[in-house]
């Protein structure tokens, strides 16, 4: 076969339609790739084109056509389409291609179609709505319903071992603000106060100027505008001792936990955290194979003492100095110098996080604990979650220069690099001024609702409370001078739809304190008081 008969044998297969409208719908070039691309699946006897329909989002029906099999063609779409749904490919209600597309998309007649069709509505697999197409049926005929993740049977599937690190974690559950906000519900901003309209012009104009190079992996440290743009912030506003180069950009504080304790902690070693603490930290540390020491705090912050006591040889401290979780105080200062006396002594390292110290409403952001260090002992993590959205997925650390490199190819082996999108358009937020503006603006907007929880707190319960951590940050905590059980009112309560964060949650000992962590980045001005009232009643009931 020459040249001229392949030619002609490949616009045989392109129906009638499709090849009187090419020259309007393509150049040159494409037509050429796909007449090789035709000639590719007639070398294998076999076309197997995508069907994608734009009322199914452009999910892909694969229907593979077998043109030299002794089965018919109308038999081999029926099947096909059969195969998929009873395989749960194809769900129900879903919309099919309509009998004329098919046709032209597989390069067929629209007989077979229209037979494998009527074949499949007879059966049940289909059903036809006048006026609006065919779709899947919502039910399959005399198929059993397919078993669930639960019912799969382990001894037909053989040995199913997993990581004894990753069994160590108590079952997932998804969070609750997956389903549901309102008031008290802590870690959440007022997501209605962003700046939205300023992001998403700052978005576009990144989308409409991207650049080819920007479109290939990134530094393992991240861009290098956003960390020298960060470096300033953190230099001006949280007296943080750093340059661009020591800045390392992760997706949020968990992750900047994570490959800290992959760098710093070897399975089996100490590491002093707070208690009550954080919950996840704790997850990181078993995930690691580390032994996690709980050292109590108090007004002051961590007990240095108390943790030389219990753990003197221990590898890291993970502490949150200006606004403890959940808690709220603030460490001394005469603390933060025994815990870096403490550090330099032991060869440990201090993690300082950072997560929302922007928000101090009686006195001006205090220095972080990193600033006073001469050491070179403290690595210093930092957020976007809590001042702008979660979503952002963007947080920093501050590394001491002799740790860059094992910190990068730390980062590297886990996830190579930060996505450049959300750091180019934060680039130009925090560049333009809008970052500050917003930090000043909720921070008046927090200060606002914190005085109102604690003037309504106060009337409420007057002695019978006590009210701790409510001078920084974006929660405070209510602790309970009688006997309650926090877990069951938190409870009770969320069955009315009130977010409360029982305070026992967060202590590992034997006698954990009875309170409740209330979150207020959230909860407007005229829902505290009746939120207040409710609490009260549930309290008293």
């Amino acid at each position: 076969m020459d040249a001229k008969d392949v030619t002609q044998t490949r616009l045989r297969i392109i129906p009638q339609t499709s090849r009187t409208l090419w020259p309007a719908r393509c150049t040159l070039i494409y037509r050429r790739k796909w007449l090789a691309a035709i000639t590719d699946y007639e070398q294998f006897g076999m076309t197997n084109l995508s069907v994608s329909n734009d009322k199914l989002g452009r999910i892909t029906t694969l229907i593979p056509i077998d043109r030299q099999a002794q089965k018919p063609l109308y038999q081999q779409i029926y099947e096909g389409f059969r195969a998929r749904i009873i395989q749960r490919e194809l769900r129900p209600g879903q919309i099919v291609p309509s009998t004329r597309q098919l046709a032209r998309e597989l390069g067929v007649s629209r007989f077979p179609v229209l037979n494998a069709y009527a074949q499949l509505l007879a059966e049940g697999y289909f059903l036809g709505r006048i006026g609006s197409g065919t779709f899947i049926a919502p039910s399959l005929p005399g198929e059993p319903p397919r078993p669930s993740r639960k019912s799969v049977v382990h001894t037909e599937m053989g040995r199913r071992t997993i990581a004894t690190t990753a069994s160590v974690l108590p079952k997932y559950a998804s969070p609750s603000w997956n389903e549901r906000l309102g008031p008290f519900q802590v870690g959440q901003p007022d997501l209605e106060q962003f700046p939205l309209k300023t992001w998403s012009k700052l978005v576009a104009r990144y989308s409409r100027n991207i650049r080819v190079n920007e479109l290939q992996y990134g530094d393992a440290m991240g861009a290098e505008a956003l960390r020298r743009a960060i470096a300033v912030y953190l230099r001006t506003s949280r007296a943080v001792q750093c340059e661009a180069d020591q800045i390392m950009i992760v997706s949020g504080s968990q992750q900047a936990l994570d490959i800290t304790t992959r760098v710093l902690l070897d399975p089996g070693a100490e590491a002093w955290i707070e208690e009550p603490a954080y919950w996840l930290v704790r997850h990181v540390l078993k995930i690691a194979g580390c032994c996690a020491v709980s050292v109590p705090v108090d007004t002051e912050g961590l007990d240095v003492l108390a943790g030389i006591e219990l753990s003197p040889k221990a590898r890291a401290a993970f502490v949150a100095p200006s606004h403890q979780y959940p808690l709220g105080v603030t460490m001394s200062a005469t603390r933060r110098l025994q815990l870096l006396d403490w550090a330099q002594n032991a060869g440990a390292w201090i993690i300082e996080d950072d997560y929302d110290s922007e928000y101090r409403y009686e006195s001006p952001p205090i220095s972080c604990l990193q600033g006073l260090d001469t050491n070179s002992r403290v690595i210093y993590i930092g957020t976007f979650s809590k001042v702008l959205f979660p979503s952002l997925r963007l947080g920093y650390i501050v590394i001491p220069p002799d740790l860059l490199e094992r910190f990068a190819a730390v980062r590297q082996s886990m996830d190579l690099c930060p996505s450049p999108t959300n750091q180019a358009v934060l680039t130009e937020f925090i560049k333009g001024g809008h970052f500050a503006r917003h930090i000043r603006k909720m921070r008046q907007i927090y200060g606002e609702r914190r005085r109102v929880l604690v003037k309504e707190i106060r009337r409420e319960f007057g002695s019978t409370c006590t009210i701790v951590g409510g001078e920084a940050g974006m929660h405070l905590t209510l602790l309970s001078n009688g006997g309650i059980e926090d877990r069951e009112i938190a409870a009770k309560a969320a069955a009315r739809k009130l977010w409360l964060s029982a305070l026992s949650l967060s202590y590992v000992g034997e006698a954990p304190r009875q309170g409740f962590v209330l979150g207020f980045g959230n909860t407007r001005v005229s829902e505290i008081p009746k939120a207040v009232r409710l609490l009260k009643e549930l309290l008293n009931a």
